[in-house]
Formats: C-alpha cells, structure tokens, sequence
C-alpha cells in the first residue's frame, strides 16, 4: 500500500478547478477558466500540477471555436483508491473504491457480541486490512458509526446498538495505517454519498432516511451537509409522532423510531419472535396483518417526514436501509400521508424516493467522507 495525500490539492483554486472537472468533465482548460473566473494562466499552473500528481489525466481533443482544438480535461479515477467502512451493528462492512466510487474490493466480518471497546478496533482494523492493496496509493480511510460521533476527534461517543462508548477509532486507525481518518455518524455518510453518487441531479437540498435497526438522517442543503449547532441534526428517529405512544430506548415516548425501525415493526407482528425480514416475507406472500403492519409503519414515516418537509422543504427525501425494501407497502403510505397533509401543493409534491445504491449506501457514502476533502473547499 502507497499512502496518498491530497494535502497538495487543497489550495482554494485547485479545489475549484477539481471540483469544475469532477462535475463537467471532458471540460478544456478555457471553458475552466471562462465558468469560475480564474485567470488562463491560473487554471494552466494549477492543471499542470493536477497532471504531474496524476489526479487529472487529459483526454481527446474537444471542437474547435475557430482556433486549434483544444485539449479536454478528466478526472483520473483510477489514480487513487479509498478505503471506506460501514460500522453497523452487527458487522462491519469495509471496501476499497477509486475516486468515481466504483468497488474493487469488499470484506466484512461479523461483530462477536458482546464486545468491548479493544474488541470493536480490533476488528475494525482486521476488515480494513483485508481490504488494502500493497499496490494502490490510498487516500484515506472513511468510517460511518452508528450513533453518536465527534467529528473532530474521530470518537464514537455512544454506539447504542454495542453498548459501547467514548471509542477513539480514527486515533487508533491513524496509528495503525498512516492514514487520513474520517468518522462520521451512517446516516449523514449515507446522505453525502446518495447526494454524490445517487443519481439524483443538481440538487440545492435533500433529505435521506436510514430506516434499519434505528433511524437516522442527513441533511444536505446548498450541497453540504448539515450539522447542526450541537451536532445532533439528523436525530429524526427521536421526533416525538405520538406523546402517548411506546417508550423509546432514548426514554422518551411515541419516537418515529417506535414506528418505523425493523425492531419495531418485528414487535408489532403477529406471532412470536419474528424479524422484521419475516415479516416482510410473510407480507410479499400475502398475509394481512403483516401488510397492515408495513402501511402503519408508512404511514407514520410520512407524518414524520411531513413535519421535515415543513422545516427543512428539501427539494428530495431519499429512503435507504433495510426497512426500504418493503417499499412496496411503504412508499404508497408515506407519499400518500405527505400529499394529504403538507402544507402547500409544492410541498405536498415533494419528491420521495428510494435509494439507487441500496445496501452500498452507507459504505459508499464513507467513501465520500474522502471525496469531499479532495474536490471541495470545507
């Protein structure tokens, strides 16, 4: 393994002209310089140094305006690799992917529970290192963690779903690679990387909803997202959609999480000790209760989700996690309550749809922990 570094790409103008390439590649140097206002000179200087570091690589030949054709700029996705995990609360998901977030490589590995915090790093790193190549020139290592996460520090101050607190996982993943260490809380990594990699157009602002054995969001407005003022946005799973309703492990009661979560649709099923999985089976081949069992969860997504239309009037919601594979039962609830309930006609026609990068989400939007580092000025 080669160790990366995009410390030489994070000068305010390099950022600007990789952003403008990764966007609107095969893009030539003039068109660069006519859309950010550079100067010809500074986007040639900074290109030239993007060429040398091989992040940028030249391409064909574009159409001539009345002079020698000129000669198009992309990305060279191939030149870098990242390393991004998925730390849910079962097991632990890690791949590597170039800067496109294309996958060449996968490993995962079953968390042994209980475990304490030692156990937890120890298998961190044993999956990230099943997932190095001694000949790629690695980036950076982006982690999602469920629960709660200081960014700065790259701590995960309480895994809920582990029982575990206060675990320093980018100190130790630092000490063990050499390398650049993102932690971010799944959900928000899982909205960074549907914002980048979902295929969802330009878009100022967008809600996803990762609806498992929780339910979190992240919050993208004007193509950032959002943390907050204490650094707890996104905490949906804890509206309160019933002040009478079930208590909810954060103690509180009628949490969208009593609701919406796999664990709360597998307590309302009919029969004794179901998984939310047979549940859905039981609804896909028939069954009733487990299909009304399916629309009531819909149905408060979308009172929920309505609430966060009113506040936050994303132009997109974006469903992933396991929960949205029932989207066949769901989704007509959830569209229908929002159309019935939002406030304006414009709000009522908010776009929801489900995730394109399915259960790579997460992973993927770990991966994009990284990304945003290299092509954006943070």
């Amino acid at each position: 393994m080669r160790q990366g570094t995009f410390k030489w790409m994070k000068s305010m103008n390099k950022s600007i002209i990789l952003n403008k390439i990764r966007k609107d590649g095969p893009i030539s140097r003039a068109q660069i310089a006519r859309d950010t206002n550079l100067t010809p000179p500074t986007v040639s200087s900074n290109v030239k140094e993007l060429l040398e570091q091989s992040i940028v690589e030249e391409q064909e030949l574009g159409e001539s305006l009345g002079g020698r054709k000129p000669t198009m700029l992309v990305i060279n996705n191939e030149a870098f690799t990242i390393i991004g995990v998925d730390a849910g609360p079962e097991s632990i998901e890690c791949i590597r992917a170039n800067l496109a977030g294309k996958v060449l490589k996968r490993s995962k590995t079953k968390l042994q529970l209980p475990m304490d915090n030692d156990q937890f790093i120890a298998a961190l790193k044993s999956c990230i290192a099943s997932c190095l190549d001694s000949t790629d020139q690695v980036i950076g290592i982006g982690v999602a963690m469920h629960g709660v996460v200081d960014r700065a520090t790259g701590t995960s101050l309480y895994a809920p779903n582990l029982g575990l607190a206060n675990i320093p996982i980018k100190e130790q993943l630092e000490k063990e690679f050499g390398l650049e260490v993102k932690v971010e809380n799944d959900a928000r990594a899982m909205a960074l990387g549907e914002y980048w990699f979902g295929n969802h157009g330009e878009l100022a602002s967008m809600l996803a909803v990762n609806i498992g054995s929780g339910v979190g969001a992240g919050v993208i407005i004007d193509g950032k997202l959002y943390h907050g003022a204490t650094d707890i946005a996104g905490e949906v799973g804890h509206m309160t959609i019933d002040l009478h309703g079930e208590i909810c492990e954060c103690g509180n009661q009628g949490c969208l999480q009593t609701f919406v979560s796999g664990p709360a649709i597998a307590r309302k099923a009919t029969g004794q000790n179901l998984t939310a999985e047979q549940v859905f089976e039981q609804a896909v081949a028939g069954d009733e209760s487990s299909i009304a069992n399916f629309k009531a969860a819909g149905k408060a997504l979308g009172v929920g989700l309505t609430n966060l239309i009113h506040i936050v009037n994303p132009e997109k919601i974006v469903l992933g996690g396991g929960v949205s594979k029932a989207q066949q039962f769901i989704l007509p609830e959830v569209r229908q309550t929002i159309q019935a309930s939002a406030l304006t006609p414009a709000a009522s026609a908010t776009l929801v749809e489900i995730s394109k990068l399915g259960d790579d989400a997460t992973v993927i939007g770990a991966v994009t922990l990284l990304l945003v580092d290299v092509f954006e000025l943070t």
